[in-house]
């Protein structure tokens, strides 16, 4: 599988509209840019692609990078960042089926698959097919099962993308604290790339008005507030799940320079084969 990080920032993106901060002036300079998160993920032998959330960059994104339009999506959760893209489907394909759990969210009193479907009643291209997180279902060729994780007050789930004839093996932890859940951690353990929630460094929590959580031994936030993890709670999960490889998504623009490009922090265009 081939896979293509065309979104790699938080809800605002780097660099973030009308900032001027020192990590927005240096994206510029690099010629860099951390869209609104979205990875596309091909598949060689049967020529069709999966896209894991529909950006609201969606038509940024497939102009900037070279990857064939989606035949399929599946969406993590319903923040516009993860899925006001879909509305792209509108005079640009003929059909896409859109995969999403079926667990009510009692925030919502609906289930991810039921709020995408009546959000995007009006895209009769868009049909939506609910799925229960841990069992495998198939899409594009892959072996795909999603996983809850921690994303309060809504449900939220990472996933993982299996080729079940090469074995190779895509983890997304989706938008998540590091509070992951055991039956989780296992199901998403061991891939040969690991894309890792990852909004800020530790050192930043203190200006979250509900500070830093899930600590480590040495008092290390692993936990930005409730919903995303630190750099350091990204790559202790990164760690805690054996992966083979792993990139930091879902960046914002808060850290430094230095911080923001750090080897293992992904910028969008990055491509993987695995």
């Amino acid at each position: 599988m081939e896979v293509t990080l065309l979104g790699t920032g938080d809800t605002t993106g780097t660099p973030t509209a009308g900032c001027g901060c020192d990590t927005c002036e240096a994206a510029r300079q690099r010629g860099v840019e951390r869209s609104r998160f979205s990875v596309h993920v091909h598949n060689e032998r049967t020529g069709e692609s999966l896209l894991v959330d529909c950006s609201p960059d969606f038509r940024h994104q497939f102009l900037g990078e070279d990857v064939p339009l989606p035949d399929e999506a599946v969406v993590s959760h319903i923040h516009f960042d993860h899925l006001d893209g879909l509305g792209n489907a509108y005079r640009l394909l003929d059909s896409f089926p859109v995969y999403a759990a079926d667990e009510t969210d009692p925030e919502t009193g609906e289930s991810v698959a039921e709020t995408v479907r009546s959000k995007f009643d009006y895209l009769d291209r868009v049909t939506v097919h609910p799925q229960t997180p841990f069992e495998a279902f198939e899409s594009c060729g892959f072996e795909v099962t999603l996983v809850p994780v921690d994303h309060p007050p809504l449900v939220c789930y990472g996933l993982t993308v299996r080729d079940p004839e090469t074995g190779a093996t895509l983890a997304l932890s989706g938008d998540s604290s590091y509070a992951i859940p055991d039956d989780s951690r296992a199901a998403l353990a061991d891939a040969d790339l690991l894309l890792v929630d990852g909004i800020v460094p530790a050192r930043l929590c203190e200006y979250h008005p509900l500070g830093g959580t899930h600590e480590a031994d040495d008092g290390t936030p692993r936990t930005f507030g409730t919903k995303h993890m630190t750099f350091e709670g990204a790559r202790a999960l990164a760690d805690d799940l054996n992966a083979a490889d792993y990139r930091i998504v879902h960046v914002s623009h808060f850290p430094t320079p230095e911080e923001a490009f750090a080897e293992d922090v992904a910028v969008d265009g990055e491509r993987y084969t695995l």
